[in-house]
């Protein structure tokens, strides 16, 4: 097969789909990959090590997608890609439908296969693809909740860790998954008091076992959230609903329970986010505020740390990408349930129902 990994072309994205090593991987097993001219040099990787691989360098993205028959990327296509992507041509990248009308409806038009890194999803319910990159995102939500909440930056001008005869602050994390239990250990490593919430007791009880004792778990409610809110310096929020909607779990009208200067991280943006107030933001321009709060809502936080993240997303998305090239999408999905759920649209047709009912759009069950 052909495989096509073409540069990132969202607002600070250095993140590439494929390491050298992933190449190398991919031609052992006999397919041509074809790679952007400087795709991975936001990372780390330069042309040579792809041609040292077996890749073959092209000059543009309009060659790459022109040429491949399957595209590896990291993020969704954005607005000068659609025209690109053509009819039967699989993407295989982080697609977040469910918060994006205008790119469903190009990918429909485009006749494409889009099979989603975030929800592939195993028998355990857990999601391996998405994994790497909340981990990465759960730890960098901390860190940049820590220097905005330096008074320079607008925040209340506290240390997160304190220092001794001086509290700590109060780091609250909204969801007890891979981002959360990031976040907490990350925030808890640096000293604060931390407070996760979550819905599911089984998930709190064995938080409540794997973390340090700087970390407490709360049940998640309106109510229990509201009763933190006022001592809070930093919330976290990183609710996940895989492939739709992530809900608001802070509205505008809590901000005013809030101190002015506090930080809100939406790790959730990507799904729409977790506090009514998010909006999207970019690295250029990561931070707004809103009657004293500040937001962070920057929906690719691992590309700044892309070497990281490009060597764990490949670690984790290497080995779907082989069986799809080796198989076809359709018996590689077949075979492997997990990698079938990640199939959100197919030539046309939304497979994926929670997209569907976001956009009230016919679902239709794919066939295999």
């Amino acid at each position: 097969m052909k495989v096509g990994i073409p540069k990132e072309i969202k607002n600070n994205e250095n993140r590439v789909g494929m390491t050298p090593a992933g190449v190398a991987e991919l031609c052992r097993h006999g397919h041509e990959v074809m790679v952007q001219h400087t795709a991975g040099e936001g990372s780390g990787f330069a042309d040579e090590e792809y041609v040292k691989a077996g890749a073959r360098i092209l000059p543009s993205i309009e060659a790459v997608y022109e040429e491949a028959e399957m595209i590896v990327k990291v993020k969704e296509p954005i607005e000068p890609e659609y025209k690109l992507v053509r009819k039967g041509q699989l993407l295989f990248t982080y697609f977040h439908f469910a918060c994006e009308k205008e790119l469903t409806e190009a990918m429909l038009k485009s006749g494409a296969v889009c099979l989603a890194y975030e929800t592939v999803q195993l028998p355990n319910g857990s999601l391996p693809l998405l994994q790497p990159m909340s981990e990465v995102a759960g730890r960098m939500a901390v860190i940049n909740g820590a220097y905005y909440l330096q008074k320079t930056k607008g925040g209340k001008g506290k240390l997160i860790s304190g220092v001794p005869g001086v509290n700590p602050t109060n780091v609250l994390v909204l969801g007890g998954g891979t981002v959360g239990e990031a976040a907490a250990m990350m925030a808890a490593g640096m000293g604060a008091n931390v407070t996760i919430t979550d819905i599911s007791l089984p998930r709190l009880r064995q938080l409540d076992i794997e973390t340090p004792p700087n970390v407490h778990t709360l049940y998640s409610s309106s109510h229990n959230i509201c009763q933190l809110l006022p001592t809070v310096d930093i919330v976290v929020g990183s609710v996940l609903v895989p492939g739709d909607k992530t809900p608001h779990l802070i509205t505008r009208d809590m901000l005013k329970m809030m101190e002015p200067g506090t930080v809100l991280v939406d790790v959730a943006i990507d799904q729409g986010g977790c506090f009514e107030t998010s909006r999207p933001t970019t690295h250029s321009e990561p931070v707004y505020t809103i009657d004293g709060i500040v937001h962070y809502c920057v929906a690719n936080i691992p590309g700044a740390v892309p070497n990281t993240s490009t060597l764990a997303l490949t670690n984790a998305t290497l080995r779907y990408a082989i069986a799809l090239a080796d198989k076809g999408w359709k018996q590689a999905c077949k075979d492997d349930s997990a990698l079938a759920k990640g199939l959100n649209i197919v030539e046309g047709k939304v497979v994926f129902k929670p997209v569907a009912d976001v956009f009230g759009l016919s679902y239709e069950e794919v066939k295999l």
